[in-house]
Order: structure tokens, then sequence, then C-alpha cells
């Protein structure tokens, strides 16, 4: 599956810095845009597949009034 990404990115003495938009904490670097581009890639797929090993507790939702 194919999921797409806003990789917003900077120029930092000479290295290209950078980071997923809507991923909070993946983070990366390369020498080149196609370098950090590869990197980037690999920093979500490892993310990804150290989520799938940590148990996600069961989320409940419950309606809350709010008086303002």
């Amino acid at each position: 599956m194919l999921r797409h990404f806003t990789l917003e990115y900077w120029i930092d003495e000479g290295w290209y810095v950078g980071r997923l938009k809507e991923i909070p904490g993946v983070f990366s670097q390369g020498e080149t845009l196609q370098e950090l581009e590869e990197n980037i890639r690999n920093a979500y797929q490892l993310m990804i597949s150290e989520e799938e090993k940590v148990p996600h507790p069961e989320v409940h939702t419950k309606e809350l009034e709010v008086e303002v």
C-alpha cells in the first residue's frame, strides 16, 4: 500500500535535513535530497515495524459536556 506524506526539508551546514509533516518524530538527513528521501522512507518504515511490536491499550470514547 502506498501512503503519501509531505516532506519538509531544509539545508543545515550542507546537509539536507527533513521530517514528515504528518508523522511527528520522523526525521532524517542526507548529503543530497535523494539520500534524504531514501533515509526518511527508511526511518518511517522502521517506526512502523517497531510500532507493530508494542502492545496498544484498548481506547474508549465518551461524550463530554463542557459549560462555556
